[in-house]
């Protein structure tokens, strides 16, 4: 690979992991910009080099990538200050780092001859990350053009991470699947914490109790795929157990029966697919778990 320069523009908690990380892999700082100057400074520094500039299109100017990792909200128009005012070279590669978001964003990079993707890391990042790579063996999805989707696949091997390409018109999609697996595993746990609460458990005590079950659970999936590692009532066609748990949550917690049921008109599918349950099963299933 040969050497490349890079700009970030938004300091945040990814833009500073990224330029310590891209530095460290043979990438060159060429400059920085953020709301805040001192994070600007910060990504700098970890960087070993690079401008810090007030106006954005300063630090991107001579840049062969540049990544926009503002909130989603200011990405466009960035992207449009930078190519008003001179700041994307022909043949440079703009990137921005948003799941929810695609490079049509972006497309006006195109009119000075530069690149547009997108590149993102399927990881939650809660603070700056280093030296720990945050980026081994993680997915980095990217779309875009052709150039852009070459230079990404190119940087997410770099970053020792396993490169997934994606439909443009997909990535929403994409983005819906990640927010369900990460996001909703966290309100799926506030769920759980709440019925053990109701069952006398402590406060304290509810994750003692709840991760290594979930912990189990994600090694089986791994194991045996989706369908195959599903257990519990509703894979042994158990309505009785079932229709008490719905009957003690309508009684102690009613406002958490609706969310009980749906998960449960849900796995319905999975239990069928695992081929435990018969016909009338389901159908007694599914009656119950619609009941108000």
């Amino acid at each position: 690979m040969k050497p490349r320069t890079f700009a970030i523009i938004g300091c945040g908690k990814v833009g500073v992991t990224l330029s310590w990380h891209l530095a460290h892999i043979g990438y060159r700082p060429a400059g920085f910009a953020s709301r805040r100057s001192a994070s600007a400074h910060a990504a700098a520094e970890n960087a070993g080099g690079g401008r810090v500039c007030r106006d954005p299109w300063d630090a991107t100017a001579d840049a062969d990538v540049v990544f926009i990792t503002t909130p989603d909200a200011m990405i466009a128009s960035v992207a449009e200050r930078l190519v008003a005012r001179g700041g994307v070279k022909r043949g440079a590669v703009v990137l921005h780092c948003s799941g929810a978001l695609s490079s049509t964003i972006l497309a006006v990079v195109r009119n000075c001859g530069a690149h547009a993707g997108s590149l993102h890391p399927l990881q939650s990042f809660a603070a700056p990350t280093f030296p720990d790579n945050p980026f081994r063996g993680i997915i980095m999805a990217g779309e875009g053009d052709d150039g852009a989707l070459a230079f990404a696949r190119e940087m997410a091997s770099g970053l020792q991470a396993e490169f997934l390409s994606i439909e443009t018109e997909n990535k929403t999609l994409y983005h819906a699947a990640a927010v369900v697996a990460s996001n909703y595993l966290v309100t799926l746990l506030a769920v759980a914490t709440r019925l053990l609460e109701g069952s006398g458990i402590a406060p304290e005590d509810t994750l003692k109790v709840l991760l290594p079950l979930v912990r189990g659970t994600l090694n089986n999936i791994e194991k045996r795929g989706v369908a195959q590692a599903l257990t519990g009532p509703i894979a042994r066609g158990d309505r009785g157990t079932v229709e008490s748990h719905c009957r003690k949550i309508r009684q102690t917690l009613p406002d958490l029966l609706p969310f009980y049921q749906l998960l449960g008109n849900y796995t319905l599918p999975l239990a069928e697919a695992g081929g435990d349950v018969d016909a009338g099963q389901l159908r007694d299933l599914a009656a119950l778990l619609k009941r108000p």
